[in-house]
């Protein structure tokens, strides 16, 4: 299982295009990919409602997780999604 503490950084969070981009790039992996906040139940990662839904906000620190061939380099690009600050005139 190959897992990871993400802090937000992204201005808006785990809403608007962070989360679809999200959603989009778990959705391609041959297995499940979780998300939780940091000591939550985990969610599929898949589902933009699930994701949504967790309501992350600045700052806070979730934990993505996946277990397949191929799982921390699709960990690392989610990562990023979320954890590259977003220019100020975004």
């Amino acid at each position: 299982m190959s897992e990871r503490n993400v802090k937000i950084e992204s201005r808006v969070g785990l809403h608007a295009r962070p989360a679809a981009l999200f959603v989009q790039t778990a959705a391609k992996a041959p297995g499940d990919v979780t998300v939780a906040k940091a000591g939550g139940t985990p969610v599929n990662a898949k589902s933009i409602l699930a994701v949504l839904g967790l309501d992350a906000r600045h700052g806070e620190e979730i934990v993505i997780a996946a277990d397949f061939d191929g799982a921390d380099e699709l960990l690392a690009e989610l990562q990023a999604l979320l954890s590259t600050p977003e220019p100020e005139n975004a």
